[in-house]
C-alpha cells in the first residue's frame, strides 16, 4: 500500500480507501460483526489507513464497528464520517446541511464511534437550501473546537464547492479539501466539471460506487442475467446496452492478463491523472481480498485506450465548443500549436 496527500493539506491517506456502509446487517445485506472485523483486519494487514463510513450507514452500526475496531490504534487511522442525510428520527431538523444539524450529527457520530474528534467530515449531499456561509462557517467552527481535523464534500454541483472554497480562502476559514463522487467506467460525466474543478482547487479525491453498482464485475454480461438488466436492485438507472459494451471489455482485458474484471476496474481508476482514490467495499472478506490485490499491477496503455474509447462520453457544452477548430482559431489566431501549456 502506498499513501497519498488529500488535496490541499499535509494529511497522508492510503492509495485504497475502505468503505463501511456494509458494516453491519441491519439493512438486510450487509456484513455481520464477525465478517466486518475480518475486512477490518485484512485492510489494516495491507496498510490500510483511510476508512470511510457516515452517520447513516446501517442505522448507526456502522459507526460502532469502526470506532471499535480503531480503538486500540487510534492515531494510525484516518476515519471520514458524514452528516446531512435522515437517521429517521422524523425531526424537522434532523436532516439537511444547516448547522444545526451538522452540530448534533457530529455530537451523535463522536457517540457512535465513542472518539475524541473526527478526522475528515463529508457533507453527504448538497440539500439546495442552506446558504453556503452557513456551511463553511460551521464547519469552521467545528475544526477550531477540535471536533474535525479536515473537511469534505460529497454529491454536490462543482460550482456550490467552487463558491464555498473561495468564500474559505478569503474569509480565513477551513476549505474543503476532499472530494466524494460516483466515478467508475460507467459514470464518467464527473469528467465534465467536478474532476476539473478538484484539480483547480487540489482537492483529493475519492471514488464512490468504483465498480458501476456491480455492473463492471461484468455479471449481467451473462444470458441468464439479460431479464435483470433492466431491474437493476443496485441502483436506480437501469442497465444499458452501453454499460454491457463497457463491461464485456473489462471482462476481455481480465482474461487476457488473468486478473478480475473489478481489479481491472479498479486500476482504470487509480490510474486516472489527479490520484483518484477508490472506495471499495465489500460484503465479504474474499471480496475485499480481491479487490486490494489490483495493487499487484497496472494496466498498458493500450488497455487503458481500450476502456477510454469504449467509455468515453461527450464533453458537452461549453467544453467541446471551446475546443471545436473554428473556436480554438479564433481564440489563438492560429497560434495555438506554438504554445506549451503546462496546466493541460
Amino acid at each position: 500500500m502506498r499513501y497519498k496527500l488529500l488535496g490541499h493539506s499535509g494529511l497522508r491517506v492510503s492509495e485504497l480507501c475502505l468503505g463501511t456502509m456494509t458494516f453491519g446487517d441491519d439493512w438486510g445485506w450487509g456484513g455481520s460483526y464477525d465478517e466486518s472485523r475480518k475486512m477490518f483486519d485484512a485492510f489494516a494487514d495491507a496498510g490500510g489507513n483511510f476508512i470511510d463510513t457516515a452517520n447513516l450507514y446501517t442505522n448507526g452500526t456502522s459507526e460502532k464497528y469502526v470506532g471499535e475496531f480503531v480503538k486500540s490504534d487510534r492515531d494510525k487511522w484516518v476515519i471520514a464520517t458524514k452528516y446531512s442525510l435522515n437517521m429517521g428520527n422524523g425531526g424537522m431538523n434532523a436532516v439537511g446541511n444547516h448547522r444545526k444539524n451538522m452540530v448534533q450529527a457530529v455530537e451523535a457520530s463522536l457517540k457512535r464511534l465513542d472518539l475524541e474528534y473526527i478526522d475528515l467530515l463529508w457533507l453527504h449531499a448538497w440539500d439546495s437550501t442552506t446558504p453556503v456561509e452557513e456551511v463553511m462557517r460551521s464547519f469552521d467552527d467545528l475544526v477550531r473546537q477540535g471536533k474535525v481535523l479536515y473537511i469534505g464534500v460529497s454529491d454536490t454541483p462543482a460550482w456550490i464547492i467552487s463558491q464555498a472554497n473561495t468564500i474559505a480562502q478569503w474569509r480565513g476559514w477551513t476549505p474543503f479539501v476532499g472530494l466524494q463522487i460516483e466515478y467508475s467506467l460507467k459514470e464518467r460525466t464527473p469528467e465534465r466539471e467536478l474532476l476539473p474543478m478538484a484539480r483547480a482547487f487540489d482537492i483529493g479525491v475519492t471514488a464512490w460506487s468504483p465498480l458501476g453498482a456491480g455492473v463492471l464485475t461484468g455479471k449481467y454480461n451473462k444470458p441468464e442475467a439479460a431479464e435483470g438488466r433492466l431491474n437493476n436492485p443496485n441502483t436506480s438507472r437501469p442497465v444499458s446496452e452501453r454499460d454491457i459494451s463497457i463491461a464485456q471489455v473489462v471482462l476481455d482485458i481480465a482474461a487476457e492478463i488473468e486478473k478480475t474484471p473489478s481489479q481491472v476496474a479498479l486500476n482504470w481508476i487509480r490510474q486516472q491523472p489527479g490520484g483518484i482514490i477508490p472506495i471499495i467495499g465489500s460484503r465479504k472478506l474474499t471480496q475485499l481480498q480481491e479487490n486490494m490485490a489490483c495493487l499487484d499491477f497496472q494496466l498498458t496503455p493500450e488497455q487503458l485506450q481500450r476502456l477510454d474509447q469504449v467509455s468515453a462520453i461527450a464533453p458537452g457544452f461549453p467544453h467541446d465548443f471551446l475546443q471545436s477548430d473554428q473556436v480554438q482559431n479564433f481564440a489563438f489566431g492560429g497560434t495555438i500549436a506554438q504554445i506549451d501549456n503546462h496546466r493541460g
